[in-house]
């Protein structure tokens, strides 16, 4: 049976390779279920994890979240199944569309139709995971493959969308395995996020979904410092009409009226409330100085244990 609520970090992928390995290694030493690394301007995830988890057993290694346009289906099926084979198959794979002054502004792609791209990218990585051939025409993604993925000893990992709007928390909902989700308060998480993915996943006669959730942690003494902090550091996600969407619905201006901040009683009483809104994996993106770090990560260690 799975834990009421799994409890994870976020990984620091600007540092160093050992100091991955180190931090990973130190959230599994600690209980922690699994750990998660983004991708912006910085590494691979995929490869990131493949490379430290395979000298880091037992913990969960965690996309949050690979952006899909930039990789045919194939060749992220592949990619995720060759994390399974090295890793022990502990690959949760989260994938989003990213936003479009990325896919527009950076990668020179089309950002049109969105939820479209989504589904048709869907309809091939899906079965590719399960080790199907697939053939499969869309308007955006086509996948035509004569032959299975051959990966020796890798299982399909859960496919976790990351789906904020109606329409992708249904596709999620009827097509993958669930959902993770940034920059989401726990009163969006209980009044839209859950009741639309899992109703869904019912209609469709799939299993309840997961629903991860990642936001900003800090127990510390100086509620008012670590929210500004919070806020300087993670200042572009208003600007983002995805994220935006969900702090108006939660009433909020930015991240640190979201964010779990204040001591270790406030703090742990705040993710029970996450729990209770129906969230399956909390992901802690920890913040600030050094003292409040530690005193972030012994609290989600302690969560983990209990």
């Amino acid at each position: 049976m799975a834990k009421p609520l799994r409890i994870g970090g976020m990984i620091d992928v600007d540092q160093p390779f050992s100091g991955v390995v180190d931090q990973l290694r130190r959230y599994a030493e600690a209980g922690v279920d699994h750990a998660f690394a983004s991708q912006v301007f910085g590494p691979d995830p995929l490869t990131l994890l493949a490379a430290a988890g395979a000298q880091v057993p037992g913990i969960g290694l965690g996309t949050g979240v690979v952006p899909v346009h930039p990789r045919h289906p194939m060749m992220l099926a592949a990619q995720a199944l060759t994390v399974q084979e090295v890793t022990d198959n502990r690959l949760i794979l989260g994938i989003g569309l990213s936003h479009q002054v990325m896919v527009e502004g950076i990668w020179g792609m089309s950002y049109e139709k969105p939820a479209r791209y989504m589904k048709e990218y869907l309809a091939s990585l899906m079965p590719l995971l399960r080790g199907e051939t697939v053939s499969s025409t869309g308007e955006r993604v086509t996948t035509t493959t004569p032959l299975p993925l051959d990966v020796p000893g890798a299982t399909t990992p859960p496919v976790l969308v990351a789906a904020l709007g109606t329409v992708m928390l249904k596709l999620a909902g009827t097509v993958a395995d669930g959902t993770v989700t940034w920059m989401t308060g726990t009163a969006t998480i209980g009044n839209h996020i859950v009741p639309t993915i899992r109703d869904a996943a019912a209609a469709a006669g799939r299993p309840e979904p997961r629903v991860g959730v990642s936001l900003p942690v800090a127990v510390t003494n100086d509620v008012d410092a670590a929210k500004e902090r919070i806020n300087q550091e993670m200042s572009i996600y208003p600007s983002l009409p995805s994220y935006k969407a969900m702090l108006d619905n939660e009433g909020a201006q930015n991240a640190g009226d979201i964010a779990f901040v204040g001591d270790e009683e406030t703090v742990a009483a705040a993710i029970g409330r996450l729990k209770d809104a129906g969230a399956t994996d909390f992901v802690g993106a920890i913040i600030g100085d050094a003292a409040e770090r530690e005193r972030s990560f012994a609290l989600l260690s302690e969560l983990a244990r209990s």
